[in-house]
């Protein structure tokens, strides 16, 4: 029987051999669910979830309805006990990876491609940004600082500034390169700037010159 943890090294050594460039995600807390994994591609963000032999259908609703909310396209991989009805489970645009057990380690193979997730809004996927990487992505096309606005406010006029596909790239490019060892530095410098606000310039007061009288 394959276990979760049998699965994932395997895995994204498997799917980077397919797709590439790409960067991988563990329990990435997105919306009020974790994803398993999230796939991070030059133009597009993939959910994948993973279900062991061990693991059961009893949250997949759930977590297929959160995982569409925010990623261009999803899978599930599953293990050999499932692999004949996970169809009934997750939607036709979702992608499947069987995963049969042999004396070599965990065997891959993709039961289907997956296509464009219908459900998906790029104001969702700003949404995993943080600050500093929105605020990136606004010096990257010009826009105002908007640093005393609210990330909602920020996000809309991001939506409102930068093409579609440029947007996804830049996305991508944001996740691709952060690190989770100096993001906590990166985001308290950005509320330093906020809390260094300028002066205001005094006001020259205007005196009459005395008559003398």
């Amino acid at each position: 029987m394959l276990y979760d943890k049998d699965i994932r090294n395997p895995l994204f050594d498997f799917l980077e051999e397919k797709f590439g460039k790409i960067r991988i995600l563990e329990e990435k807390m997105t919306g009020r669910a974790r994803a398993d994994v999230l796939m991070i591609m030059p133009d597009r963000l993939c959910g994948i979830e993973i279900k062991s032999d061990a693991d059961s259908y009893t949250r997949l609703e759930r977590q297929v309805k959160n995982y569409d909310l925010y990623y261009d396209c999803n899978m599930v991989a599953v293990g050999s006990r499932h692999a004949s009805h996970i169809e009934e489970h997750v939607p036709d645009y979702w992608g499947i990876i069987t995963i049969d057990e042999t004396e070599k380690g965990p065997d891959f193979y993709v039961l289907r491609d997956f296509r464009e997730n219908p459900n998906v809004t790029l104001e969702n996927k700003l949404n995993i940004l943080w600050r500093p990487e929105l605020a990136h992505i606004q010096e990257l096309n010009n826009m105002p600082g908007y640093k005393y606005k609210s990330k909602d406010f920020v996000r809309e006029k991001i939506l409102s500034s930068v093409e579609y596909t440029l947007l996804n790239k830049q996305i991508s490019d944001e996740l691709f390169e952060r690190d989770y060892n100096t993001i906590a530095d990166r985001i308290n410098e950005y509320r330093k700037g906020l809390n260094r606000k300028p002066r205001r310039k005094r006001r020259k007061t205007k005196y009459k010159k005395s008559s003398g009288i």
